[in-house]
This record gives structure tokens, C-alpha cells and sequence, in this order.
């Protein structure tokens, strides 16, 4: 019995080829870099609201007339209790402007513009879109009146004033909104 050993590149068969990979590495980190320059991230937006510094102390509302007050609660059906009566959002900006505007006139509303407040309580069920369109209707009165101050006082409107004359109108009508936690104040109860 004779044993033969053949060679393999005797016979035709070929050892298989082997893919070069030297550089697979560059080109995904080519790939990387063109995925990270063309990608767009998307950045979150809020609300932009200045809060007050923190204080363990209790605030002392003996110091703020009634009158001056403009009480908003909103609860967890996203309704609104405005001065202890149910209204529509639509009705809330008016009202406002109402309140802030009325330079002592109505006994129900505030005495001048820079001594209303406007106290807003939010259930924690409260949705966030409900809490969304009640901060845009009271900006939007806040936006209006200080609008029509300007266009009597300076015949422009607002956006269009330079810096100081901003602040004056600012300072004539201050944007005072306070948002109290309503598990202390008894609004969400």
C-alpha cells in the first residue's frame, strides 16, 4: 500500500485569500467624524423665569394688601380659580391686564401697577401644557400693557425702545409673579 502526500498548490487548490484590514480602522473613524459634524442635536428649551433665593423663612404676607393680590390656582383638571371664580383661559389674559391697570379705580383689583402681584398655584396634577398657556397669558397681558405704555409715552412700541427707556417702562409695569407651592398655601387641596 503506497501512501502519497500531496502538496496542495500541486493540485490547483489555493490557500484562501485573507481581506486586509489595515484600514478598516480609518475608515470608521472617517465614518465617526462625518456622523458627529452632520448630526444636529437638539437643545432643550424652557421657560425662562428668575427665581428668588431661598429662604427657610415662611414669606409674610401681612405686608401685601388683599387687594393688590391676583389669586390663579389652577387644579388637576386644568381648571382656573381666578379671585375664587371659574373662568376660561381666554378671559385670564384681560383680567389680568384688568388687575394690574387698574391704579386704585376698582376696589377688586390693585391698587397701581407696581403693587399688583399676580400669585399663581399649580396642582401637582396639573398638566404642563395647561401650566404653559396660563405663564403665556400672563406674560402676554404683561407684554400688552407695557406695549400701550410705550406707544402713549414714546409713540413706539416696546420691542423697537432702547435699553433705558425698556427699564423705565419696566419699572412701571413690573412683571411680579409668584409661584407658591400649593401644599403650603392649601391651594392643592
Amino acid at each position: 500500500m503506497a501512501v502519497y502526500y500531496l502538496n496542495s498548490s500541486i493540485m490547483g487548490k489555493k490557500k484562501p485569500q485573507e481581506i486586509n484590514a489595515s484600514s478598516m480602522a480609518d475608515i470608521a473613524f472617517l465614518l465617526l467624524i462625518f456622523f458627529l459634524v452632520t448630526t444636529t442635536m437638539d437643545i432643550d428649551k424652557g421657560l425662562l423665569v428668575i427665581l428668588p433665593p431661598y429662604s427657610e423663612e415662611e414669606p409674610d404676607e401681612s405686608d401685601v394688601n388683599k387687594r393688590n393680590m391676583l389669586n390663579i390656582l389652577v387644579n388637576n383638571k386644568d381648571m382656573l380659580l381666578v379671585k375664587g371664580e371659574p373662568i376660561n383661559i381666554t378671559e385670564l389674559r384681560e383680567l389680568t391686564k384688568t388687575h394690574v391697570n387698574n391704579n386704585g379705580q376698582d376696589p377688586r383689583y390693585s391698587d397701581s401697577p407696581d403693587k399688583a402681584i399676580v400669585s399663581l398655584k399649580n396642582h401637582r396634577g396639573t398638566s404642563y401644557d395647561m401650566y404653559i398657556k396660563v405663564q403665556n397669558e400672563l406674560r402676554a397681558a404683561y407684554n400688552e400693557l407695557r406695549t400701550d405704555y410705550s406707544m402713549n409715552k414714546f409713540g413706539v412700541t416696546f420691542d423697537k425702545l432702547d435699553d433705558l427707556r425698556k427699564k423705565e417702562v419696566r419699572a412701571a409695569f413690573p412683571l411680579r409673579i409668584s409661584e407658591a407651592d400649593p401644599d403650603k398655601t392649601g391651594g392643592g387641596k
